[in-house]
């Protein structure tokens, strides 16, 4: 009965410089959401005031208001606010479900096109478009018209905007309240015998107006927090090795696969705390191997494969 009823939660602080124009691209979207729920993480900004203004404008638009903790949160934080927002929803109401950052700007397209690709593949649990930013002047601090690709991988859904079919989101657990969680929670989906991916249609290309990992503090502090996470989920240090230099040849260079290996590695040394699933552990490191001889695309369908024949799904 939910149909192509889908439903967005946003969790958002201090995103006045940005949300205007994520507001208006899911405005102009062909098919609007059936409830967007913007979770306003207690803002000292002009986002209250700008949230007021387009809940007048758009019937769909619910804005739930969170006390100021006094500083910007990622990882648990975001999740607690994406929580409180899906914490005052049905879910059962909606076919599918989407996280969804504050500082996107999608095309008109996006939504009508993800669901298109999951009604044509019933076992596709998750997806999202490609993410591409405008490459920064490090001197004058200005904007140039040439995007970059934020490299996520075709097995990933990007955590910025995260689409889920409902059913595959309540199997799964939903997200983790940890660092990893956009990570974590693309591996549980093939451990449950469910499909993940990004695509890199032009109807699925979406602006983001803040590059991944440089919303806190800065871009260095991210992709420590990059590396950490990696370390919590369960990556074995040879493929995060491996993945580090990959990242030391896109923007930024060099230092931001230094930054992930080191903040993976000063995990290690420290014995920080892991994600506590050790047939999870098992199946991520298989999968991380295979990746390593075979590519990520064929070690993610040859994981997804043995999940279904494991489970018996189609």
């Amino acid at each position: 009965m939910s149909g192509r009823r889908y439903l967005i939660v946003s969790p958002g602080r201090n995103e006045a410089k940005y949300m205007r124009r994520t507001l208006e691209s899911v405005a102009a979207q062909s098919v609007p959401p059936a409830l967007w729920v913007v979770v306003d993480d207690g803002s000292t900004d002009e986002s209250p005031a700008i949230l007021a203004e387009y809940r007048a404008k758009l019937p769909y638009l619910r804005v739930v208001t969170r006390p100021d903790r006094g500083k910007r949160a990622v990882g648990p934080g975001v999740m607690e606010a994406f929580y409180a927002g899906l914490g005052t929803t049905h879910l059962e109401e909606f076919g599918y479900l989407c996280k969804l950052d504050l500082d996107l700007v999608l095309p008109p397209r996006y939504f009508e096109s993800l669901m298109q690709r999951m009604e044509s593949d019933p076992r596709l649990g998750t997806c999202s478009g490609k993410a591409y930013y405008r490459a920064d002047d490090p001197i004058n601090a200005q904007f140039s018209d040439r995007l970059v690709s934020e490299a996520i991988g075709d097995e990933m859904s990007i955590g910025a905007s995260k689409f889920y079919r409902v059913e595959c989101f309540r199997q799964i657990g939903g997200f983790l309240r940890e660092v990893m969680w956009d990570g974590v929670d693309c591996h549980r989906c093939r451990l449950f015998g469910w499909g993940a991916g990004s695509f890199d249609d032009a109807d699925l290309r979406f602006l983001h107006l803040r590059p991944m990992g440089s919303s806190q503090q800065s871009m260095w502090k991210g992709r420590l927090r990059w590396g950490a996470g990696q370390y919590f989920m369960g990556t074995g240090l040879p493929f995060m090795t491996v993945s580090a230099l990959y990242r030391m040849t896109r923007r930024p260079f060099v230092v931001g696969g230094v930054g992930i290996w080191w903040g993976f590695v000063r995990s290690m040394l420290s014995g920080a705390s892991r994600y506590d699933d050790p047939a999870f552990r098992r199946f991520l490191r298989r999968y991380q191997w295979e990746a390593m001889v075979l590519g990520k695309g064929r070690a993610a369908e040859r994981a997804l494969a043995r999940s279904r024949v494991a489970i018996g799904a189609a």
